[in-house]
């Protein structure tokens, strides 16, 4: 298995710990959350550098890339529903639309084609990266001390900027994602309408 292919599956692994943590009730377990989300971010920007740097691209990471992130964000917006960081209906919409268009891959691939992801797919995934690290801090910070009070502001002297950053992020998170898939639907309907 090349390099690119073994940072895929360490992300899968990476979102079972990062799961672990988010859940658990230890010191520090915020933190080491944000850390561990963080680590399975960059795997996912490293494996397809590195791939396509080192012309190692195979069916293999094709499948398993995309699917790896889409388990890892799903993942991540779930867990903030179980713990109250994030409304339910939110990540309805934005789990609806990656099972949406992993269904018109499946079909598309059944029909030998092959379908490349778009300009607003990548900003899409950039949004919400951004919305979990973003919520990740929110609860991590507090537990940094004076360096974490003096960036991110106390709950004495208020948030005036990390609260508004995070819904800001979640909103526009939702809002490319549900935008991004309206797009890939529109521009391959030929796919599932020619099946009608």
């Amino acid at each position: 298995m090349n390099l690119p292919n073994q940072l895929t599956v360490s992300r899968f692994a990476l979102t079972a710990a990062f799961l672990a943590v988010v859940f658990a009730k230890f010191p520090f377990h915020e933190t080491l959350a944000l850390v561990l989300f963080s680590v399975a971010s960059i795997t996912d920007w490293l494996d397809g550098a590195i791939a396509r740097k080192r012309k190692l691209i195979t069916n293999f990471g094709i499948l398993m890339d995309p699917l790896a992130d889409k388990i890892l964000t799903c993942s991540a917006f779930i867990a903030f529903v179980g713990n109250g960081s994030m409304p339910a209906w939110m990540v309805v919409l934005m789990v609806s639309r990656e099972l949406t268009i992993t269904g018109l891959r499946l079909l598309a691939a059944s029909k030998n084609l092959v379908l490349a992801a778009e300009g607003f797919g990548k900003h899409k995934t950039i949004s919400q990266i951004t919305a979990i690290i973003a919520i990740l801090v929110q609860a991590a910070y507090p537990q940094w001390g004076a360096f974490g009070h003096a960036v991110f502001g106390s709950e004495l002297l208020g948030r005036p900027w990390v609260d508004s950053f995070t819904e800001l992020s979640k909103w526009a998170a939702v809002t490319l994602t549900v935008f991004s898939g309206g797009m890939y639907l529109w521009r391959n309907r030929s796919l599932y309408l020619e099946d009608v």
